[in-house]
């Protein structure tokens, strides 16, 4: 409460709580960990980092209009200063 955070899931057995986590969590999953063959835990997550890169500042978003969230983000930061 003192920071102006709230919970988001609210209730037992409701599907939308996380559905935004949840279909980032099935994207991963399918377009990278799936599909990679780690042999270990820092394979992973150098695996999963390259991934994130790629997914914050090179992959096109549909649901951003069909822009990187990166620029998104740094244009929702200039015009708010």
């Amino acid at each position: 409460k003192d920071h102006n955070i709230q919970i988001s899931m609210n209730g037992t057995g409701r599907t939308i709580d996380n559905i935004i986590i949840e279909r980032f969590f099935r994207t991963l999953k399918q377009n990278n960990v799936y599909i990679s063959d780690y042999q270990t835990i820092k394979e992973l997550k150098e695996g999963i980092k390259v991934y994130m890169h790629k997914y914050n500042f090179k992959r096109f978003h549909s649901s951003l209009n069909y822009q990187k969230p990166m620029t998104v983000y740094l244009d929702f930061i200039q015009k708010s200063a």
